[in-house]
């Protein structure tokens, strides 16, 4: 079920493996990022695949409706006006305590997380409304649901896409269009990398903060998985002859999802903080 798929955070991680996943199973893909100069590694990973056509670089700010308009007017141009779906993909975090996080950092990943994901999906959803069929995958978390200290922002913004995504399926089923969510648990990409953490050292936060840092570092990256997983499922859901509204990636994101509802929150935040070390032992 080819067809033709718009990507956005292409550069690295999910958005890089879907790429590759999708151009193996005969897509044609525009591969999105916000700054053509940091191709070299989905270009790389593409050789290593003996993938040589069907991927077309595209330059897309998801924050900038200006540049949304220019690039899905160009897809669309040259993929003759039609669309076959969409993945939001792009996203940034930043870790730190509500209190300790600049105002403006906070809004800065909700422009991107949230506001970013808005500005795409309205640009393609007149073409695929036209043609009557479509599928636009979220790739959200499986913190939106189970918030971690230090990621409140993070969470805050992939919790409120999947509550966007639940309205807009019902609203786009009667034109054809499937709206999925993706949920990966931990995978090694660049966003650990990437993410300002801020831990003032007169932080009331500072101990807990610290904690929270020694686990992400000792135990959470070392353990993260590899983040092919997340594109195969991507192509999975876009293929997928009836999808699912959600797909959770990872045994820890199955888990969560089993769980959803089931375990209360109280127990939800003793465990996190237990695990992380927030608690002491006997406390």
């Amino acid at each position: 079920m080819a067809g033709r798929v718009l990507i956005t955070g292409c550069s690295s991680g999910f958005g890089l493996e879907a790429t590759v996943a999708l151009a193996r199973r005969g897509w044609v893909v525009f591969a999105s990022m916000r700054d053509l100069g940091r191709r070299d590694r989905l270009e790389d990973a593409l050789y290593v695949a003996r993938i040589n056509h069907g991927v077309e670089l595209v330059e897309l700010d998801i924050t900038d409706t200006g540049s949304v308009e220019r690039a899905v007017a160009s897809v669309l141009e040259k993929a003759g006006g039609r669309l076959d779906a969409l993945v939001n993909n792009a996203g940034i975090s930043a870790g730190g305590t509500f209190e300790d996080m600049d105002a403006d950092e906070f809004r800065r990943i909700l422009e991107t997380n949230l506001f970013g994901v808005l500005n795409v999906t309205r640009a393609v959803l007149p073409a695929m409304r036209e043609h009557r069929r479509g599928r636009i995958v979220n790739v959200t978390s499986s913190g939106a649901f189970f918030g971690s200290p230090g990621l409140s922002a993070y969470a805050a913004s992939k919790w409120a896409v999947e509550g966007w995504a639940e309205s807009l399926a019902m609203e786009v089923t009667p034109f054809g269009i499937h709206v999925i969510c993706v949920e990966p648990g931990a995978y090694r990409t660049e966003i650990w990398n990437s993410s300002p953490r801020t831990i003032p050292a007169d932080s009331a936060y500072a101990e807990a903060a610290g904690s929270v840092e020694r686990f992400v570092e000792e135990r959470l990256i070392p353990n993260a998985r590899d983040p092919r997983e997340v594109g195969e499922m991507i192509a999975k859901a876009l293929e997928a002859r009836q999808p699912r509204f959600r797909y959770p990636v990872g045994p820890d994101a199955v888990v969560q999802h089993v769980a959803r509802g089931k375990v209360p929150n109280r127990m939800v935040r003793y465990g996190m903080r237990r695990l992380i070390g927030l608690d002491p032992p006997g406390h």
